[in-house]
Formats: structure tokens, C-alpha cells, sequence
């Protein structure tokens, strides 16, 4: 009994160590509270309703570097116009930077750590909606360490460092080689969108016309026969003079 009472013990003991132990960042304004930031990247594609608005939030760290970059790859509904607004936010609410195109590009260095606010606004369609393809998450430069950190590294073989050094240089560059990866992919799915939007449209204008045409065709034939249609004449029924 006194053993199982000791092992109790010692499993309490470790939860508590390992629970004091963890390395927390608490957001800007907050204290000690724990965070759950998610991915540092994210794309996808968002229907924007007709005079609507959608926001996000993405974390960052204080030393890092915000990307944001979105294109409308096409519209739907009786306005057909494409731009868009967006903005960013800090996360104490105040604005970073605006756009407003079609595409667009805000990029910044996060100067505090917290949950920075992305909106898009479809302000200038009142009848229609807008597909839009977001980019956007944070990238650092270098890693984060303490001051213990860096002496210990300084110990370490200058061989390492340098492997250490080019590893995180290619890094950084497959990194930057998918986010142009990205731009290409919203180019592509916007002019994919337009082409089949062209595609529709000469689809159903080369129907209207045919079906025209054949109409058109039809009653000139049947007014070209009435004009040669000639009375049959009998005894009792003769033309006039």
C-alpha cells in the first residue's frame, strides 16, 4: 500500500515539474496565458457574400515577418467588378496597412507578439460575390534563443555551425520558392476562371446567334412561299380583273 501511495507520489510530482517546466509566450496585453497560434502559413480560396466582410487572424512573434497577399480569381452575380479591400490590423486593433485592387501584396515586421487581423471587404459589388485566394503567415529569419542558448552554442564545432548555417539558408529559400509557388498558382486559377468564363460566354452568344439565324431563315421561307402561293381557280370561283 505504502508503495502505490509512494509511485502516486512521484506521478503528481513530474506532472507539476513538466507542467513549470514548459516554455510559455504569453500574448501582448494577456499575462501568463497560453496560446494556441496554429500554422504559421495558410492558403486557401473564400466566397465574399455582396457588400460583405471576412477577417482572420494569424499569430505572430515579435521578431518575425508578416506576409499577407490575396487575388480575386473571379465573380459572381449581376456586378462583375473585382476589387476588393483589405487590411491589417495589429493585435491591439490598430491598422498596419490597406489595399485595394484586384491583387494585392501587405507585408510588414511584426513589432509585437499576438494575433494580427486580416479583413477583406467586398465593398464595391452590392449584387454579386467574389472568390478571393489568400496567402499569408510569418516567417523568421533566424531561430529564437536565450542568452544560456547562444554560450552553449559557442562551444559547439565550427563545422556544425556552418551545416547549421546553410541548412537554414535552404530553408529560407524553399520557403521563399513556395510563396512564389503560390503567386503562380493564384495567377493560374484566376486566368483558369477567366478562360472558362470566355469559354460560357462564346458558348451561349454563338447559340443566341444560331438559333437567330435559323429563325430568321425560317421566316423568309415562309414569306418567300406566300408571295408565290396562286389561288386555285374554279367555275364558280375566278379571279377578278
Amino acid at each position: 500500500m505504502f508503495s502505490l501511495l509512494f509511485g502516486a507520489g512521484l506521478v503528481v510530482l513530474n506532472l507539476v515539474t513538466s507542467a513549470r517546466s514548459q516554455k510559455t509566450e504569453p500574448l501582448s496585453g494577456s499575462g501568463d496565458q497560453l496560446l494556441f497560434h496554429g500554422a504559421d502559413r495558410s492558403d486557401f480560396s473564400i466566397m465574399i457574400p455582396p457588400a460583405g466582410t471576412e477577417c482572420f487572424w494569424q499569430f505572430a512573434r515579435q521578431t518575425g515577418y508578416f506576409y499577407f497577399s490575396y487575388e480575386v480569381q473571379r465573380t459572381l452575380g449581376m456586378s462583375h467588378d473585382r476589387h476588393v479591400a483589405a487590411t491589417a490590423h495589429t493585435p491591439q486593433g490598430f491598422l498596419i496597412d490597406s489595399s485595394q485592387s484586384v491583387r494585392g501584396q501587405i507585408n510588414f515586421s511584426t513589432k509585437e507578439t499576438g494575433f494580427y487581423q486580416l479583413c477583406l471587404k467586398n465593398q464595391q459589388n452590392h449584387f454579386g460575390s467574389v472568390q478571393v485566394y489568400l496567402n499569408f503567415g510569418v516567417f523568421y529569419e533566424g531561430p529564437e534563443m536565450d542568452h544560456k542558448q547562444k554560450n552553449e552554442r559557442k562551444q559547439l564545432n565550427d563545422t556544425l555551425d556552418a551545416i547549421e548555417e546553410s541548412t537554414r539558408k535552404v530553408q529560407n529559400n524553399i520557403f521563399h520558392m513556395w510563396r512564389y509557388y503560390n503567386f503562380a498558382r493564384m495567377r493560374k486559377m484566376a486566368d483558369f476562371f477567366l478562360l472558362q468564363s470566355n469559354y460560357n460566354y462564346v458558348n451561349w452568344w454563338s447559340t443566341a446567334q444560331s438559333l437567330v439565324i435559323i429563325l430568321s431563315g425560317l421566316l423568309q421561307l415562309y414569306f418567300l412561299k406566300r408571295l408565290f402561293n396562286v389561288p386555285k381557280t374554279t367555275d364558280t370561283k375566278k379571279p377578278r380583273c
